[in-house]
């Protein structure tokens, strides 16, 4: 029997799952890679085209707009500020000479008083005794003076006839020549007690008007070390003043002649015209602070101003007429793109850039007085007329000059 060696069993296997790859396995070119390289460009080309776009937007013809102002003829005005009390140009202080209390008032706040008119009124009876007691004095010592008279007369016709002694007769001179001097201090006691009496009444020593009264009827007043202040009054209240607390730095600009305007808060929409009369040079200090005081008059006819008002005054230092100007703003601008030379264009002093032809051109000029908003220009090439530079802007606002950017 034969042997069949081609007859083999079947295998049985079984299915294992798969390996996992190993993390470290490099990925093949051509997947990952390819996909990295497309957003990189992607990314190149979106920067390109976005710094395209811009340059485009704000380097186009059309990107810059200006802001121009015309350079104009006007008045030029340096001017002071500062704040300032309305005063009377002439007050004064009614008080006592004497002591005792008040039997009568006879003014009251704002009463229109005379000169010598009859205010307030002491208690005269205390001066009055006095008074008679020296007139006495005065009566008795005259009449000893009249008698003694007489008898140095007498003795000195008896001493010529040899009827008495010569020193009987010069003994009746020294009594005369007292009796001289006794009244005369009599007399001055006198006239002392009259002052004194009349001191009693409280006189106005001026036309004007009764501004204050400090004292009241049976009020005792005391004339010992101080003068008690009893009125205030006006001298003429249609000539006012305004005392201003000036800075220390204006000071050097401020003459008498000035002209200056004021405003207070009673009447804010008026402006009230005067003119400096004094430049005061005794300074005050109030926390490191100097200040003087330039006295301004008005004239207050109509009597709108009171003593004690609080005034805001612009004292005129210095103005220019007709005088050629630009605004301050035009002075500050530079062209955005030009920003790096800013500083070299200041060092060649003040200038502007003015629009000519189309195009910004910077001019240089002569600065001259300058008010806070316009500067006065004292030479340049520059016209009335001419639209000069105040700023810009990007945005395309209706109204606005619409230009290229300059290009130096």
């Amino acid at each position: 029997m034969g042997v069949n060696f081609n007859t083999r069993q079947p295998e049985t296997r079984a299915e294992l799952p798969p390996l996992p790859a190993p993390q470290s396995a490099a990925r093949p070119i051509g997947s990952g890679s390819r996909k990295y390289w497309v957003i990189g460009l992607a990314t190149v080309a979106l920067a390109v085209s976005g710094i395209g776009g811009w340059f485009w937007l704000f380097g186009s013809k059309h990107s810059v707009q200006y802001l121009t102002t015309p350079v104009t003829r006007g008045t030029i005005t340096r001017t002071s500020t500062a704040t300032g009390t309305v005063n009377p140009v002439l007050t004064i202080i009614v008080g006592t000479y004497v002591s005792g209390p008040i039997r009568d008032i006879f003014c009251d706040y704002n009463t229109h008083v005379r000169a010598g008119q009859v205010c307030a009124k002491i208690d005269p009876r205390p001066y009055q005794a006095i008074l008679d007691q020296y007139a006495g004095q005065l009566a008795r010592d005259q009449a000893i003076l009249d008698k003694d008279r007489k008898d140095l007369a007498r003795y000195q016709q008896l001493a010529a006839q040899n009827s008495i002694a010569r020193q009987q007769a010069e003994d009746q001179t020294y009594a005369v020549g007292q009796d001289e001097g006794t009244v005369q201090l009599d007399q001055a006691l006198v006239e002392s007690a009259k002052l004194n009496l009349d001191y009693t009444d409280i006189v106005s020593p001026v036309d004007g008007t009764v501004v204050s009264r400090n004292v009241t009827g049976g009020q005792t007043v005391a004339a010992s070390f101080q003068t008690p202040t009893l009125f205030l009054i006006a001298a003429d209240l249609k000539q006012m003043e305004v005392d201003t607390n000036t800075s220390e730095g204006d000071m050097g600009g401020i003459k008498v002649g000035d002209k200056a305007t004021f405003t207070v808060d009673a009447y804010p929409q008026r402006i009230f015209q005067g003119t400096v009369t004094q430049v005061r040079v005794s300074p005050n200090t109030v926390q490191n602070v100097v200040t003087y005081d330039v006295v301004v008059g008005v004239d207050n006819g109509d009597l709108a101003l009171v003593p004690g008002m609080t005034a805001s005054t612009e004292i005129v230092i210095e103005q220019r007429d007709d005088a050629l100007r630009v605004p301050d703003q035009a002075l500050r601008y530079t062209p955005g793109n030009v920003l790096a030379t800013a500083g070299a264009a200041a060092s060649r002093g003040p200038h502007v850039w003015v629009l000519r032809n189309g195009r910004p051109v910077e001019v240089s000029i002569g600065a001259g007085l300058d008010d806070g908003n316009f500067t006065e220009v004292v030479k340049g090439d520059l016209r009335a007329g001419d639209e000069v530079i105040t700023g810009e802007d990007g945005r395309g606002a209706a109204g606005q000059a619409n230009v290229p950017a300059p290009r130096l």
